[in-house]
């Protein structure tokens, strides 16, 4: 078997491009080192390996079943959690004064993505809390941190974030879930809640559910959404009105409990509010942005790990002969030999690798804007980056596992490789956490014209460093020039859309506002191949072990096969944008 993401790709990435060492020189990371990194990564391989990996097949298989009492699920699962919270991992980039270790939120998306290889269904219950724990910290009064925050590092308490509604989906501003307040300062929670991950299991001693709702006379749409901590339990023992209405059933992510919730059947949930009144968006928001970057580092890991299975496949496959030999007789080689092949699994590790460094550069401005004594850029730079983070590793993280089932051919259709359930388990990531769509709207509505397009001017500024620096190498020149075309299409086109923007043309500028984010996403992607590439030169140049020449020779063709391959996209996309195509703005819905 592969390792679940391979460590030498890691450490490349985390301290020879990101400079993750270089954080210790900060007073707020000061007390670490990389050696204690090291040791964390190793501790999180050895769990995952351990207690999440030996049960995902069988987790897969036996979903989730609620009796009308209690849901039922494989008892690994309640280990594997209550190890991971064991082993500090939920605590583990939450400050020291309310129990956490205090380690950079880069280290902790590189154990995420461990863990999500491993079994992504059983860790979803403990990356879920903590995201929940992170939103109290950020938001929650002192009574509400000193009350659940300990249960929630611990691993005892888990967390859920209830948004969608039955009728609503992704709309939020449709919600009708109400919050009546009462004599005590706590609330009266009634609605109902849809595709709730972690909404109701025995796998932790209680639930806190965060709930959006709308006071009485709250503002229409979302500026009158509040946010609710609701527990299972209350702190008598007794049973919240909370109720589970029933299981989803999904193609994929089969093994993580996925529910409909009843809030008030008996006369109100009892919850109380965090934050401040009809700002819960702002505070779920919170919430939802870390588990956007989550969601793109898992699409990017899932699709690693489907290219590492089929990297492992195609040298032990023998199957036809070369092109120039026609003898029946001959013997066949094995499948990497083929061309096509080698281009499926170079587009493979094109995606995985680019999208997973994407997530963790995300992760990296995280830790920035943390411990910068002046994060403001970084902070920028994340927000205009979350909605590509979310939506580029989701849309080809899924590309690379279909091409590692090509790779493994009838083989890969089959439960007897992986594969096909990594497959299964990552075409949802293009819906969670809002739609691909929804994070194109973001991007192209709300994140690139924000504060005059600053953002977009410091993304720009930073691609075209990084050109400037590849040119300074011969080997580089072809693909650093490529790019450097591809930031002139992109900014062009951003600046007519513009133009149709301050058109007041609202519907047209945001029409084709996917094929935006899939254009830009390739831009960044080719971007950090080309930083990727500059690295792994500069280390060529002065001399590497032979297993080194091939790992960074590796990344240098995976570069130019970005370059040469998907960069060229992007000028389709552009003709597309550039102007408006408003054939799908004008197909009327009869015409279907």
């Amino acid at each position: 078997m592969p390792e679940l993401l391979r460590r030498r790709d890691l450490d490349f990435m985390l301290y020879e491009v990101l400079d993750l060492e270089g954080v210790c020189t900060r007073p707020l990371y000061a007390d670490h080192s990389r050696e204690d990194f090291d040791t964390i990564l190793d501790a999180a391989t050895e769990l995952a390996e351990r207690a999440f990996a030996p049960h995902a097949h069988a987790l897969d298989e036996t979903e989730p079943v609620w009796d009308g009492e209690r849901v039922h699920i494989l008892p690994e699962v309640a280990i594997a959690c209550r190890a991971y919270g064991e082993g500090g991992f939920i605590a583990g980039v939450f400050p020291p004064e309310v129990g956490g270790l205090g380690l950079p939120y880069t280290l902790a998306m590189t154990w995420v993505g461990i863990f999500a290889v491993a079994n992504l269904p059983s860790v979803s219950y403990v990356l879920l809390t903590m995201a929940a724990a992170n939103l109290i910290d950020a938001y929650g009064d002192e009574a509400q941190k000193e009350r659940w925050l300990p249960e929630m590092l611990a691993g005892t308490t888990f967390g859920t974030m209830a948004l969608s509604e039955p009728h609503a989906g992704s709309s939020l501003a449709d919600i009708r879930t109400t919050a009546v307040p009462a004599d005590d300062g706590s609330y009266r929670i009634v609605g109902n809640k849809m595709w709730i991950t972690g909404g109701d299991h025995d796998l932790s001693e209680n639930i806190v559910h965060l709930v959006l709702a709308k006071l009485p006379d709250a503002p229409a749409g979302t500026r009158g959404i509040s946010l609710f901590l609701v527990p299972k339990l209350l702190d008598d023992g007794s049973r919240n009105d909370v109720r589970l209405a029933g299981l989803n059933h999904k193609m994929g992510y089969k093994g993580s409990v996925n529910t409909a919730l009843n809030l008030g059947e008996e006369g109100g949930a009892i919850g109380w509010l965090v934050g401040e009144p009809n700002q819960g968006m702002r505070a779920m928001f919170h919430m939802m942005n870390e588990a956007r970057t989550a969601v793109g580092l898992e699409a990017a890991a899932l699709g690693c790990a489907g290219f590492l299975h089929s990297l492992e496949y195609a040298p032990q496959r023998p199957q036809g002969r070369p092109i120039h030999n026609n003898d029946p007789t001959a013997p066949q080689v094995n499948i990497i030999e083929h061309a096509d092949v080698r281009r499926m699994l170079l587009a493979q590790k094109a995606y995985a690798e680019g999208g997973l460094l994407l997530a963790l550069y995300c992760a990296r401005l995280v830790d920035d804007v943390r411990s910068l004594e002046d994060g403001s850029e970084a902070q920028l730079l994340l927000d205009l980056l979350t909605p590509i983070c979310k939506a580029w590793p989701s849309e080809y993280g899924p590309k690379a596992n279909d091409l590692a089932i090509q790779v493994l051919g009838g083989a890969g259709y089959t439960r007897d490789y992986p594969v096909e359930r990594f497959y299964r388990d990552n075409r949802l990531n293009p819906i969670h956490e809002g739609t691909n769509g929804i994070q194109a709207l973001d991007l192209l509505g709300r994140k690139v014209p924000k504060n005059q397009g600053r953002a977009l001017q410091l993304l720009m500024a930073q691609i075209s460093a990084t050109i400037a620096q590849a040119k300074s190498h011969e080997q580089l020149v072809d693909d650093a020039t490529t790019l450097e075309k591809t930031l002139g299409i992109v900014v062009q086109t951003t600046m007519s859309l513009g133009a149709v923007a301050m058109a007041n043309d609202v519907e047209r500028y945001l029409a084709n506002a996917s094929v935006y984010l899939e254009m830009t996403g390739h831009l960044v992607i080719g971007w950090l191949w080309l930083k990727q590439a500059v690295v792994a030169q500069s280390a060529v140049n002065h001399g590497v072990s032979h297993q080194d020449q091939a790992f960074y020779t590796g990344k240098l063709m995976a570069c130019h096969f970005f370059a040469k391959w998907e960069l060229p996209k992007c000028r389709g996309w552009a003709k597309l944008l550039d102007p408006v195509e408003d054939t799908p703005l004008r197909m009327q819905s009869e015409w279907f």
